[in-house]
């Protein structure tokens, strides 16, 4: 019995709580449900690539010294062209042995380091001048240069009243086409952000060979997208 008015009682709290919060709630069977679209451009204002230096050697610690060495190399140059620390990130570091085969025999051969830097780019015209200077200072693993908004949120917002409008638009006409009229929204959701970046080829960015020249800055925009759906109760 108790253990019965134990459960009876968590699942009358779980039904009162869900019902709290929307969840369970029944939708009038007669509605009508309408999508509204909001599209916002926006400059991309900040760059992030990747730098990674991978060191191979048969004494693990030289090898993880040897990366050591071009990480802090990096580290420095990435400072004195003012990209701020909390925008140079560690997102990998891996130590990996790696073998000879020979005849079915499996010989040790040395140890493999990686070490992967995220890298914030706030000063756009300094991309270009960043990845050569990466190489030069000894990254081997220097790429997925993407542009991107460091703060979304007010375009997103801008997008969302966008959507809505749209969707109230469409539903006014939707009610006229159809002959009904349309009562209380009974269920909101919406989905989307940020859209495409724009993609340049290594050759724009100067990313192949040697890395002869900086690169220049992006002219694209950024699509900010959200997509709303409103169901509306109707008579």
């Amino acid at each position: 019995m108790v253990v019965f008015l134990t459960l009876a009682s968590l699942f009358l709290a779980v039904k009162i709580n869900s019902e709290l919060r929307g969840y369970g709630r029944q939708i009038p069977a007669n509605v009508i449900t309408v999508s509204g679209e909001g599209k916002v451009l926006v400059k991309p204002d900040i760059a992030i690539i990747n730098i990674g230096v991978i060191k191979e050697d048969a004494d693990l610690g030289r090898a993880q010294q040897n990366a050591a060495g071009i990480m802090d190399r990096l580290t420095k140059f990435l400072k004195e062209n003012k990209v701020d620390e909390k925008d140079i990130k560690t997102t990998s570091y891996s130590i990996s042995p790696r073998y000879d085969y020979k005849e079915g025999e499996q010989k040790l051969r040395g140890y493999e380091v990686f070490q992967n830097l995220e890298v914030k780019i706030r000063e756009l015209a300094k991309v270009g001048l960043i990845l050569s200077g990466a190489a030069s200072r000894g990254a081997n693993q220097v790429g997925s240069l993407t542009f991107s908004v460091d703060d979304p949120k007010k375009a997103k917002e801008e997008a969302r009243d966008m959507a809505v409008k749209d969707a109230k638009e469409k539903s006014t006409r939707l009610s006229k086409n159809l002959g009904v009229n349309l009562k209380k929204i009974v269920s909101y959701s919406e989905s989307g952000g940020e859209g495409p970046i724009p993609i340049f080829s290594k050759a724009e960015f100067g990313l192949g060979g040697d890395f002869p020249a900086p690169a220049p800055v992006p002219s694209g925009e950024n699509e900010i997208r959200v997509l709303v759906y409103l169901t509306y109760e109707i008579k």
